[in-house]
């Protein structure tokens, strides 16, 4: 088991793993920017080194940078968190040549599914039913012409990337037309890659994703599944599990596609497979994978009993840890809601300044960064806390949650 592991990340995520890392008995490095020099991450953990300036390109996404702290401190692991570096191949693979573990999947997974498109022929090769859609494509006029076979309206996307940036509702071929240049451009500048694709869009969508975990040595299983249907912007806000509304048939099947699809690359730890299902037509479409912990980890979490990130420690340190994961069933019902510091006046737009008064419920998890004094600063996603419930069934969580 390692002795020593750094933290590649901030906020609340950073907490949450600073919090299992204590539990095992592991040693735990923060990282920081100037601007989070006083923040909670840096001040819990067992050693936090600096970065660089605020901006999260001198700091959190500087491979050099983090390589050298886990150098300084003699820490042979890292848990990337979300976001930032976690799904960067680039970085896992600098870890690997350094001698240094990343704490996730193996950089070929990270590749398979870290772009759309291939995600989509993975997919596909392993019968899981996808969107009506298309390639890469080249040109405006080719999408216009696909848009023509696919039909109205279509979701115009771009293969790198995440978290609702790089993505465009097309209602017909105007709108489609207006808006192609403006999503290459808009992918090229947040992920460095400006190809594109369409897919079919429906209307009532909800959007259903399936927690696997993989030993990489060919067995996946299915941790349940998660409707993070309540989003803004393309950005959920409320998670829960299990899903609700699901047959018994439809769950089964939900399972053994992400099953399928995660033991077709022999998956390692943690990842989602994303899904969109039309409640009309009963019938659910591959979305994308995340190779990563996901934000709204801790619900399947407390329905499980069981920590993810505890999980991911032991299997990137060489344990099987599903071997003895054959009677995991899960137990009530589970909900999470984010906490943003946000203007909702305002189109909702990032809010920073000094937190004077903190306080949170007693009666709930949460995972969070912030207490009295907090000063929020204007550099980073403004996500300051989860809340997460759990209880008996559905009707007693929401119950909870209110």
């Amino acid at each position: 088991m390692f002795t020593k592991v750094l933290i590649a990340n901030r906020g609340e995520i950073a907490v949450r793993v600073i919090r299992t890392l204590k539990r095992m008995g592991i040693a735990s490095v923060a990282v920081y920017s100037d601007a989070d020099r006083f923040s909670k991450p840096a001040l819990t953990a067992g050693e936090a080194v600096r970065l660089g300036p605020a901006p999260a390109a001198e700091s959190y996404l500087n491979v050099d940078a983090v390589i050298a702290a886990c150098k300084a401190t003699g820490a042979r692991a890292v848990h990337p968190g979300y976001g930032f570096l976690s799904e960067n191949i680039g970085f896992a693979e600098r870890l690997a040549a350094e001698g240094i573990a990343f704490i996730g999947p193996r950089p070929e997974h990270l590749s398979a599914f870290g772009l759309k498109h291939t995600a989509r022929e993975l997919a596909k090769a392993s019968g899981v039913p996808l969107l009506p859609g298309t390639d890469l494509l080249q040109s405006v006029e080719e999408a216009l012409s696909a848009a023509e076979t696919v039909g109205y309206p279509v979701m115009l996307k771009s293969t790198a990337g995440g978290g609702g940036i790089g993505m465009q509702l097309c209602a017909d071929a105007a709108s489609l037309k207006a808006s192609f240049e403006s999503v290459q451009r808009t992918a090229r500048a947040s992920f460095g890659d400006a190809r594109v694709y369409i897919e079919r869009f429906v209307a009532e969508a909800r959007h259903v994703e399936v927690q696997i975990f993989g030993n990489g040595k060919g067995r996946v299983i299915a941790l349940g599944e998660r409707d993070c249907s309540l989003q803004r912007r393309n950005q959920k806000v409320v998670e829960e599990t299990p899903a609700p509304g699901l047959s018994a048939e439809i769950r089964a099947r939900l399972h053994k596609a992400a099953v399928d699809l995660g033991s077709s690359v022999s998956y390692e730890s943690a990842g989602t497979v994303e899904f969109i299902y039309d409640p009309l037509r009963e019938e659910f479409y591959f979305l994308e994978v995340n190779t990563r912990l996901q934000v709204e980890h801790p619900v399947t979490e407390a329905v499980f009993d069981i920590d993810l990130v505890e999980w991911m420690i032991r299997q990137a340190a060489g344990e099987d840890v599903l071997s003895g994961a054959n009677a995991l069933t899960p137990k009530g019902a589970a909900i999470e809601v984010r906490v943003y510091a946000e203007m909702p006046h305002a189109d909702f737009r990032p809010s920073a300044g000094l937190l004077t008064e903190v306080v949170f419920p007693d009666n709930a998890r949460v995972d969070g960064w912030i207490e009295t004094g907090t000063e929020v600063t204007p550099f980073y996603d403004p996500m300051l806390a989860k809340l997460i419930v759990a209880a008996e069934d559905r009707p007693a969580a929401i119950e909870k949650l209110k």
